[in-house]
């Protein structure tokens, strides 16, 4: 059978593409994080933000749990992780990560982002928020043993022209602590 180029390249391309997308597959699955070896990751878009979520710095029974809160709409800013849970006189709702299950907080989450200050009508006190864009947050851990843990996430982001998203509360997404480390559920 005589093929033409342009079919058997478009062949190709198709059988890399399905290969490449067996291994991103792959790749969503439970990873258990290994001391000095790639750490495990998850990913979950709501309410306007997508969530990147990773284990670092695993060395029995301690790591660090790293969540990166990336708005979608540029513009937008999230809350600094000392607002107050009910926000401002109501305005906002805090950046926040929290542990449960096997899992110890073993130290104050943290933002690697200078906090600002706005003004919101109707509001006397300043609000604290990031920069717009994305928010890197760091929280030490520590594992009492092996078994299921929860990691329980909040945020909310705004700008001052779209005006807010629904705020999110303790979303959970799941991580198991085996022998062979930290990983993350398989669907989140």
């Amino acid at each position: 059978m005589n093929v033409s180029p342009y079919v058997r390249h478009s062949r190709k391309a198709r059988i890399a593409a399905a290969l490449l997308s067996l291994a991103a597959l792959a790749a969503c699955g439970e990873q258990p994080a290994k001391a000095g070896g790639a750490a495990p990751t998850t990913r979950f878009t709501e309410n306007g933000v997508t969530v990147t979520l990773s284990v670092s710095d695993w060395h029995a029974p301690n790591g660090t749990l790293t969540a990166v809160f990336t708005p979608e709409e540029t513009g937008f800013h999230l809350y600094s992780t000392d607002l107050p849970p009910s926000g401002i006189e109501g305005v906002g709702r805090p950046t926040a990560m929290d542990v449960a299950g096997v899992l110890r907080a073993d130290g104050k989450l943290t933002a690697a982002a200078e906090v600002r200050t706005i003004s919101v009508p109707g509001v006397d006190a300043p609000v604290p928020v990031y920069p717009d864009g994305p928010v890197t947050t760091t929280l030490p851990f520590r594992a009492d043993g092996n078994g299921d843990a929860t990691v329980l996430l909040g945020y909310a982001s705004c700008s001052s022209e779209e005006g807010c998203t629904i705020p999110v509360s303790d979303r959970p997404v799941h991580l198991r602590i085996t022998d062979e480390g930290p990983a993350f559920g398989a669907h989140q």
